[in-house]
């Protein structure tokens, strides 16, 4: 089962939308650009924060095999003194490449540290390198005060820069022989050929499920300024974001990305004096895999389309200022649902913490 965006627009006939901002020709108008009532400020005098992705993943821990005879564990010391492994929550076999790092005994913390190399990249894609903590059997992130009996290392195979390559995958390993022979670990990679090709076939599987959805509202008559555009999009519950040209629909979950977004022109933001802007073309957009289905970001996408347009007296458009009718929503969303289900099906559920590092 699958579905990539190119289909999804097929089926609407033609209409294309797509996730990046349009910057449309600015038009001179007799008409001055709306502006803001004088109403309650729009912030509270705190600057808001855009909700910042963090890659991280969800999976099931390796059981270590404790209590076993036959794992070698000394079966002198009480069950309870050897802690079982907890799951990491940065490394995830079904988007990275593991390699196993093991130590003759345990080391500490500040020695992990010194030795880490500058950068956790290769190439595009980012890699994590945990330490085993000697005491909560937990994977953690390496930090002074505690030891470590093992360590681990997962470097990302796929992303939206594409999959990883074998130049990428050489210098992961570079970067990580280096730190082991700093801390005296024995390190155990997985086969290139192997990574690169289950690199493709996950970026290949990503590229076919990979939706950004985006509109384009345009100003039928008068343009408007920034304020008034800030104060009709406050009502609809958006607030500025971290980047300038751009108002978000934060998530209520600490950390998660933004429900949507809706994108201006930047310098508008940037000007001098930014409540003298004129704008004509906002972009409201969704990006799909980085949002739980349960949310209903594409039921809040299309009501706040519908509802921005309504109060800014705007267009609801394509990309090529081609005006969409209220079918195009409905088909939209009955492909989405498969889309939600194939995800899912491959333990990537739009919104989850492996998903959203996928399409990212």
């Amino acid at each position: 089962m699958t579905m990539n965006l190119t289909t999804l627009l097929a089926i609407l006939g033609g209409l294309v939308l797509v996730a990046v901002v349009a910057h449309g020709a600015w038009t001179a108008r007799k008409a001055g650009p709306r502006r803001a009532e004088q109403l309650e400020p729009l912030m509270d005098g705190q600057p808001r924060q855009e909700p910042g992705l963090h890659p991280a993943a969800e999976r099931a821990g390796l059981d270590s095999g404790l209590g076993d005879p036959a794992a070698g564990h000394d079966e002198t010391v009480p069950v309870i003194a050897r802690p079982m492994r907890k799951p990491s929550a940065r490394i995830d076999a079904l988007i990275d490449a593991i390699a196993t790092l093991t130590l003759e005994a345990p080391i500490s913390g500040e020695m992990a540290l010194s030795h880490l190399p500058g950068s956790r990249r290769a190439g595009t894609k980012p890699f994590h390198i945990e330490g085993l903590n000697a005491s909560t059997g937990e994977w953690e992130l390496p930090m002074a005060g505690q030891r470590y009996g093992e360590f681990q290392s997962g470097v990302q195979m796929a992303n939206r820069s594409g999959a990883m390559n074998e130049i990428e995958y050489s210098e992961f390993v570079q970067k990580l022989q280096a730190f082991a022979e700093g801390i005296g670990a024995f390190v155990q990679f997985p086969d290139m050929l192997d990574v690169v090709a289950r690199a493709r076939e996950l970026d290949h599987f990503a590229g076919d499920h990979d939706a950004q959805l985006a509109v384009v509202l345009r100003a039928r008559n008068a343009a408007w300024t920034l304020g008034y555009v800030q104060q009709m999009a406050l009502r609809h519950g958006f607030v500025p974001g971290a980047m300038p040209g751009r108002l978000v629909m934060a998530s209520a979950e600490e950390g998660a990305p933004p429900i949507l977004t809706l994108g201006f022109e930047a310098q508008a933001a940037l000007a001098e004096n930014p409540q003298q802007s004129s704008l004509r073309e906002l972009a409201l957009s969704l990006d799909v895999p980085q949002t739980p289905e349960a949310l209903e970001p594409f039921a809040s996408w299309q009501e706040a389309a519908r509802g921005l347009a309504r109060d800014i007296d705007a267009d609801v458009c394509d990309d090529r200022g081609q005006v969409l009718p209220l079918q195009a929503f409905a088909s939209i969303g009955q492909e989405l649902g498969t889309l939600y289900r194939a995800l899912a099906s491959r333990d990537l559920a739009a919104g989850s913490l492996a998903a959203r590092r996928l399409f990212s």
